[in-house]
């Protein structure tokens, strides 16, 4: 059923394989099922089942809802009950509290995420149950599942709505497999400068600023020296910023007197700033 389908619905395919099965249990409200598919999308998942919804199924809400993820919500699947739902599962993981007086294994979010790669790449199917908005799972729809999965939040305010839970699960999913390195620095169409570009840069400097007497205090002037170093050492600046900065220079050396000289006769004053 495409139900309430908009144009221009993302075009999102499952890679071959095993992958999680993301199992809403009697959610309340057709816009959190459209939210939890674009959730899905975002972290790469694509399999949505939906247990016994509280309203008739499908609804164009959902739809409204999914900012483009419509191709879940048409292959989403509807049961009667969880035991119909993941009957052809191998694994069952359900997320909640910590619940008491059971012996169950635990996982956070992160180390949920890992099971999932390990479980799907030995082809094992494996569904994530997610509980109604009010109060989620129950104990009776826990007792079906073989690892409870816990989000360690703030104590004080521990409280998602059903497209979050979902969101967190489906970011550490795609984490697993991510390439994107955690650190870099984004320099466009330069590159960070050498250390010989910088050392150039800084010798420069420091002969304009003796040369305009805001060097003068001879005692002052190593720790002074050693300040302006570590400003530029502090980060990784561009080959682009440092043309910058010697154009700075340039422009305001041009035109002063310096010892009785102009500024353009100083040695080593070649630097324009190339656009």
């Amino acid at each position: 059923m495409t139900g309430g389908r908009g144009e221009g619905g993302a075009p999102l395919t499952p890679p071959p394989g095993e992958s999680p099965i993301v199992v809403l249990v009697r959610p309340q409200m057709a816009a959190n099922i459209g939210m939890t598919a674009r959730a899905m999308a975002n972290g790469g998942l694509f399999h949505l089942r939906i247990v016994a919804p509280r309203d008739h199924w499908p609804q164009p809400n959902a739809w409204a809802a999914a900012s483009g993820a419509d191709a879940i919500l048409d292959a989403a699947q509807l049961f009667p009950d969880i035991r119909s739902a993941v009957a052809d599962c191998h694994r069952v993981f359900g997320t909640c509290p910590r619940p008491r007086h059971v012996v169950i294994p635990m996982r956070d979010a992160r180390a949920a995420a890992e099971d999932f790669r390990e479980i799907n790449a030995r082809g094992l199917r494996l569904a994530v149950l997610f509980g109604p908005e009010r109060a989620g799972l129950e104990a009776d729809d826990l007792a079906q599942c073989d690892t409870l999965v816990r989000y360690p939040l703030n104590p004080q305010h521990n409280s998602l709505n059903l497209a979050q839970a979902v969101m967190i699960l489906a970011y550490e999913w795609w984490m697993q497999a991510e390439t994107t390195p955690p650190r870099e620095l984004q320099t466009h169409e330069t590159r960070p400068a050498t250390k010989q570009e910088l050392d150039n840069f800084l010798d420069r400097l420091v002969a304009e600023l003796d040369a305009a007497g805001f060097l003068h205090n001879a005692p002052k002037r190593p720790g002074m020296v050693r300040n302006l170093r570590h400003w530029f050492e502090r980060g990784e600046v561009t080959e682009q910023e440092l043309r910058t900065l010697h154009g700075v220079v340039t422009e305001l050396s041009r035109g002063r007197m310096v010892r009785g000289r102009f500024a353009g006769e100083v040695p080593g004053l070649p630097w324009e700033e190339t656009p």
